[in-house]
């Protein structure tokens, strides 16, 4: 049974120190700058209390809302809504294993459950050295490249069951891991503070890239009308592939060269115009 608490009601937070609220309110003096309205700028500042403490504290929300001229529940009601902002102490490096559909099914659940085998925590849990915080998250859009982990938001692709306990093995003895793609990897706070708008000042951070992969852009490149060779399958009546062509085999249906000619559309009574498809009623309306 949930304990009721019938006691006093809980008092204001206390403030940050002297020295840390000035250097925090200049800060935030930017943010909100930013921002034609003031209270556009409570997602970026609960970022930045957020790089303080490494989470979301009473104080960092008593302090946006001072600056912001907002009442605590207002910016409770925020902080609690987004999962990206943390409500209790957590690890330097925030592990997320992908267990959306796709991810999951190419090894993301089973990956899940072999970390926290490994690692001795729940979902959502951090180990006892506060290195590592672990969870499972939803779909990270990189699904040409799953099973994916996030660490700190930077992508870990294609992993499998060892690879991904070799990487918290590597975060919690401090070894320097190298993401997929994207920026070098920095600890939890360092990324809430560029998450809060501030410039990256680690060499070569901003330089450092990172794309989507070929499955993901081959819609954009065949819009641009880059069409290069793509695989030949077999057509869905098990007959033989055509011949690569760059033309259309018949009018409305992708090249046989199209790595998905075998998955194209086909005609139905709703898109076929020979076989227009009338408005389904009840019987007898």
């Amino acid at each position: 049974m949930t304990d009721v608490n019938l006691g006093m009601p809980e008092l204001p937070a206390p403030a940050y120190p002297a020295d840390v609220q000035e250097r925090l309110a200049a800060d935030a003096a930017q943010v909100v700058a930013r921002y034609p309205d003031s209270r556009s700028a409570l997602l970026p500042l609960l970022h930045l209390v957020q790089s303080e403490e490494g989470y979301v504290t009473r104080t960092g929300m008593q302090f946006c809302a001072d600056q912001l001229g907002l009442t605590t529940a207002e910016v409770t009601a925020v902080a609690t809504f987004y999962s990206m902002y943390r409500r209790k102490p957590s690890g330097a490096y925030q592990v997320g294993v992908c267990t959306n559909t796709l991810c999951a099914v190419l090894g993301g659940d089973a990956i899940f459950a072999a970390l926290q085998e490994h690692l001795g925590v729940g979902n959502g849990e951090t180990t006892e050295d506060g290195k590592v915080t672990l969870e499972h998250i939803e779909c990270n859009a990189a699904c040409d490249f799953a099973p994916v982990l996030m660490v700190n938001w930077e992508f870990f692709d294609n992993q499998t069951i060892e690879s991904a306990k070799r990487l918290v093995d590597e975060l919690r003895a401090g070894a320097e891991v190298t993401p997929t793609r994207g920026a070098p990897l920095c600890d939890f706070k360092q990324t809430a503070r560029v998450l809060a708008g501030f410039p990256d000042e680690r060499p070569g951070a901003v330089a450092a890239g990172g794309s989507a992969g070929p499955a993901s852009l081959a819609g954009l490149r065949l819009a641009r009308g880059e069409t290069s060779a793509g695989t030949v399958v077999p057509p869905r009546d098990g007959g033989q592939p055509a011949a690569p062509t760059s033309e259309p085999a018949e009018p409305g249906r992708p090249p046989a060269t199209h790595p998905s000619s075998h998955d194209a559309p086909q005609p139905s009574s709703a898109s076929d115009p020979q076989h227009p498809a009338g408005p389904v009623t009840e019987e007898d309306e």
